[in-house]
């Protein structure tokens, strides 16, 4: 599996970050943090030991409903006979093609039941609270099928056709510069972005279509459009116009922050200072306070990456708004919370990193990317 730090995809928590799962990111997230009721104990938080696979959105894939009745055979097949590592046959492709739209099987659908089709499925049971055995039965079978939609032939096969071109070589105007400063965004683009569609940009449309198995033309269609505007959000007139984004509270020192912050691109969070540090390669540009989850619903800590944003995230598990929210470990994601703008320290999270910075967070969101890093550490 394609371990480039810069791109989408959840962390192996403590240690192991940038392990990607294609297509997380464009997905909406069962996400599990916000503000504690009025009145509810904050206390600090404390270690929570993550083993196992990788946590994702847990997602239920935008074009996704559940399943038909054309589904019940293959539900029932299933259920009857349990899948395990060894296994190979359509049902295997089924399940394969299934955790691939709700983003926890970025393999190929290979109908062969093998370690990485083990290892999402430990964390889709990890993520719905099921015994994490690895073996799919009938409870983790129903549960992935209300989640999901009966795979097409094309699913099911691994077959993929490119659209008709809506950019392509020789394309110019807004919609390519629009384009680049996507890209730009998730690191599959460096430099000024243009209004000209040449060499390079083709180069970065492969790049990203290659990592996330769309057919790799250079080409722009509407899955690739589609799946590019997911993960990133429409570009500013700054990022459309090179305009260098500056600092909102002036210099930062860097004295005694982690050394995993002092290098590259990372979102640096002590729990000890309960400050969030924005570092780029060892230069600190802002600091601001956060709040952590309460001793029943602890922050992990650990080195994992950015592998989602949402600008205007809502949490589908409190309802409650998460604005500027950038995921970095399953549910738990750095954002606003207007909560902690209230009352301060006396309310808690329920694991997410909670700023009160309305500004602070509005700049940082535009500045960090997909793959960046998120050092949690007292």
């Amino acid at each position: 599996m394609h371990t480039d730090s810069r791109h989408t995809g959840p962390a192996i928590t403590l240690g192991r970050a940038g392990l990607a799962f294609a297509a997380a990111a464009a997905l909406l997230a069962t996400t599990g943090c916000s503000a504690l009721p009025s009145g509810s104990a904050a206390a600090p938080a404390v270690t929570r030991t993550v083993t196992g696979t990788p946590t994702s959105p847990d997602t239920t894939a935008a074009s996704s409903t559940p399943s038909s009745s054309s589904s019940s055979s293959s539900t029932t097949t299933a259920a009857d006979g349990a899948l395990a590592v060894g296994a190979s046959n359509d049902r295997v492709r089924e399940l394969q093609a299934r955790l691939r739209q709700i983003g926890w099987y970025a393999g190929s659908i290979s109908a062969t039941f093998d370690e990485d089709t083990l290892s999402s499925v430990k964390a889709f049971q990890t993520k719905r609270e099921l015994p994490v055995t690895g073996t799919v039965d009938a409870t983790t079978w129903a549960k992935l099928v209300a989640m999901t939609k009966t795979p097409t032939h094309d699913e099911m096969y691994d077959i993929l056709v490119a659209g008709p071109a809506l950019m392509k070589d020789g394309s110019t105007g807004t919609q390519v510069r629009e384009l680049q400063a996507r890209l730009k965004q998730i690191a599959w683009w460096s430099g000024d972005v243009t209004s000209t569609y040449g060499s390079r940009t083709v180069d970065a449309v492969k790049g990203f279509q290659a990592k996330r198995s769309i057919p790799v033309t250079g080409e722009v269609d509407q899955r690739t459009w589609d799946r590019l505007a997911a993960m990133t959000h429409k570009p500013t007139q700054d990022e459309l116009n090179n305009v260098a984004p500056k600092p909102v509270n002036g210099p930062v020192s860097t004295a005694g922050l982690d050394s995993r912050c002092l290098t590259g691109r990372a979102l640096c969070i002590s729990k000890t200072t309960r400050k969030l540090v924005w570092v780029v390669d060892g230069k600190a540009l802002l600091r601001m306070d956060v709040r952590f989850g309460s001793s029943a619903n602890p922050t992990r800590e650990g080195a994992f990456t950015v592998y989602w944003k949402s600008r205007d995230h809502v949490s589908t598990t409190y309802g409650s708004k998460m604005p500027f929210a950038m995921f970095f470990s399953g549910g738990e994601a750095v954002h606003y919370s207007s909560d902690f703008a209230a009352r301060g320290y006396a309310g808690a999270s329920h694991g997410c990193v909670n700023v009160r910075n309305y500004d602070g967070i509005k700049w940082l969101f535009d500045q960090v990317v997909v793959g960046d890093k998120v050092i949690v550490y007292w």
